[in-house]
């Protein structure tokens, strides 16, 4: 299925491996040209160089607001323009309440929500003008079903999750989407720190009996960015293999 986004330029935040990969990947797959970031510039230029020429890769810090803010501008001016933001960054370490101190907190917040609400300031105004745009953050099912070894993870995502749903109805009548994807256990490096070093034991916590592929993940993100997705907005998205076990 084409996807309607051959052309179109996007920023994909925390993009060397991952989630964050696979969705530069998949966007890339669709004819998207993509910039993509990472602390670490030799990793960020090898994921780059994977995806293919349409990559372009910028070394960005997003522990901080200021660091978020100046990724969309480099990537922005990297690509001539901006059509589609994923906000996306790594998560805090493990915790309980016991265990974490006030400084973690506000460590997970300038990490998980800060940042993603500065990339935002930076690149919605001008999706706006153009009348076309998508945000699509990635972010966690410890929003929807906490994670209580993950607290300071749960309390920031949660915020940004408010934050993007006030923003999705802020800007639907200017043809901007705003969506997040909260993701289930995926095969990834932090996965399998979290499990510690045992990932099939948490693959049997899931319905489906296997992690996801973060492949997997980064074709859902694509669709969201697509001009199909044009009447989806507002919405956290549960990608966990039939994990989440609410009825809303």
């Amino acid at each position: 299925m084409d996807l309607g986004i051959a052309g179109r330029r996007a920023a994909i935040a925390g993009a060397s491996a991952g989630l964050g990969f696979e969705t530069a990947a998949a966007l890339a797959a669709e004819g998207v040209k993509v910039a993509i970031c990472s602390r670490d510039r030799e990793r960020i230029e090898r994921a780059a160089a994977k995806i293919g020429p349409d990559a372009v890769p910028l070394v960005a810090d997003l522990s901080n607001a200021e660091g978020g803010s100046a990724f969309v501008r480099e990537a922005r001016e990297a690509l001539g323009g901006l059509d589609i933001l994923v906000p996306n960054a790594g998560g805090p370490p493990p915790g309980t309440f016991a265990s974490t101190g006030l400084d973690a907190y506000r460590e997970a917040c300038e990490l998980n929500l800060h940042a993603t609400i500065a990339m935002c300031r930076e690149a919605v105004p001008t999706l706006q003008e153009q009348g076309w745009g998508r945000v699509v953050a990635i972010t966690s099912l410890g929003v929807r079903q906490p994670i209580g070894t993950l607290i300071a993870s749960v309390t920031a995502r949660a915020g940004v999750t408010g934050f993007l749903k006030v923003l999705a109805r802020e800007v639907a009548g200017d043809g901007v989407t705003v969506n997040s994807l909260q993701p289930g256990l995926h095969a990834t490096d932090r996965v399998e720190k979290l499990s510690g070093g045992n990932p099939n034991a948490l693959a049997a916590t899931v319905p489906a009996g296997f992690l996801g592929s973060a492949a997997d993940f980064g074709h859902i993100a694509a669709f969201v960015c697509s001009e199909h997705a044009r009447f989806l907005t507002g919405c956290g998205i549960h990608v966990d293999g039939g994990a989440y076990t609410a009825l809303l």
